[in-house]
């Protein structure tokens, strides 16, 4: 199934806005309403991110505006220092948030969803082995890979799965796929198999249930070798097979 998995470099956004370290408040709001973005990754002199700047960083500036200041005038002296920090910073450099959650190119979409999920946010930059920024994945380009055909879900399971795990023509094993939801039916000569096949499916991007009826042979419970035969009548000691007691 390895060909079938999709990368970040699948369904990541090549073209990203970026900002430099000493780019300004002002001119970081304006960008992002012209790109229609909420957050951006922050680069330095070689392209390589240091740090992310998101709508939220921006916000403790008027989050902060009416809090008590101190002496200065500076909004926020009594929040959190973090916060505080963030409500007088005017640069990009101040405003980020360092060292950035980051995904490899290569890294399966279920890496950056666990990443997304454990980090809490909405996107990351997508960088090579050297930092350097490549591209940035969000959750709508995780989910895209459910726009995938079920006509071409199908395909692969039947080619995959079926053809690949159960030795049997593959006429035997009907797979149909509406919605991405999967159902196998049909005749399995070795139903240990199963688990495994519905597992498989699973992981075939785009598909979003298995509902599994294959049926096959019942298995028969392997005995200990030490277990009397239970296919011969016990019969009383003293006596030979095929004898009858008393003769």
């Amino acid at each position: 199934m390895q060909g079938s998995q999709y990368t970040v470099g699948d369904v990541m956004t090549h073209t990203v806005v970026a900002l430099a370290g000493g780019a300004m408040f002002k001119e970081i709001v304006r960008t992002m309403e012209e790109w229609g973005v909420s957050a951006m990754p922050v680069l330095d002199g070689r392209g390589r991110v240091v740090g992310v700047v998101s709508e939220a960083d921006l916000l403790c500036k008027e989050e902060l505006r009416d809090s008590d200041a101190d002496l200065t005038g500076r909004p926020g002296a009594s929040a959190h220092p973090a916060e505080s920090a963030k409500a007088r910073a005017v640069t990009a450099e101040e405003l980020m948030n360092s060292p950035a959650v980051t995904v490899s190119p290569d890294a399966t979409l279920g890496r950056a969803a666990r990443l997304m999920a454990g980090h809490r946010v909405k996107r990351l930059p997508v960088v090579d082995d050297d930092g350097v920024l490549t591209g940035i994945v969000s959750r709508s380009d995780l989910l895209k890979v459910f726009l995938r055909g079920d006509d071409d879900i199908t395909e692969e399971i039947r080619r995959e799965v079926v053809g690949g795990r159960f030795p049997v023509p593959l006429e035997a094993v009907r797979v149909e796929v509406h919605e991405g939801v999967v159902t196998l039916t049909g005749h399995v000569p070795d139903t240990s198999l199963v688990p495994l096949a519905i597992r498989l499916v699973r992981s075939v991007e785009g598909v979003v249930d298995v509902r599994c009826a294959l049926t096959g042979p019942r298995r028969r419970p392997l005995l200990e070798p030490d277990l009397v035969d239970d296919t011969e009548p016990l019969r009383p000691m003293g006596t030979r097979p095929g004898t009858a007691p008393g003769r």
